[in-house]
């Protein structure tokens, strides 16, 4: 059965502005990039003549993210992805120590959070005597990321 997620992927249009992003703002790290091709590919994605550039960046601990900027053949952007009630994959959720310092990381690079930072009630989902905050933004080309840490009753990092 099922082990781990091994990696999430997005599909982008700007690939220099998203490693940009994930890398220099987020602070991921840029491991590896090739571009695809071939009869393998067009098989998996049951697509023709698929050309794609790659890019994989990863952290400490978790899947990696693997941005894929398809060459051809290309599609418009469905419209509504960004929006949190849109059905579907919707947004990817990061784990962050500091949650401020990531807030105002993204303020500084234009990435502003969609709202203040927003405590879970425990009423609502109980993590024990663990508190989760939250706060959703997006990335350069609008998919919604989500921003969480989880802290010990009392104490605020």
């Amino acid at each position: 059965m099922l082990e781990r997620i091994d990696h999430v992927n997005l599909i982008v249009g700007d690939m220099q502005a998203m490693i940009a992003f994930y890398c220099g703002v987020l602070g991921m790290r840029l491991t590896r990039e090739a571009t695809i091709s071939g009869p393998w590919i067009d098989a998996v994605t049951r697509l023709e003549r698929v050309t794609a550039d790659v890019a994989f960046l990863e952290l400490p601990d978790g899947p990696a993210l693997e941005l894929l900027c398809y060459r051809g053949p290309q599609r418009d952007r469905p419209p509504g992805l960004g929006a949190p009630n849109t059905p579907g994959l919707r947004h990817i959720a990061f784990r962050v120590q500091d949650i401020e310092r990531v807030a105002a990381a993204l303020q500084a690079a234009g990435a502003p959070l969609l709202s203040p930072i927003q405590q879970v009630p425990d009423t609502q989902v109980d993590y024990a005597d663990v508190r989760k905050r939250l706060a959703y933004c997006h990335d350069p080309e609008e998919n919604l990321l989500e921003l969480c840490a989880y802290e010990r009753a009392g104490n605020r990092s």
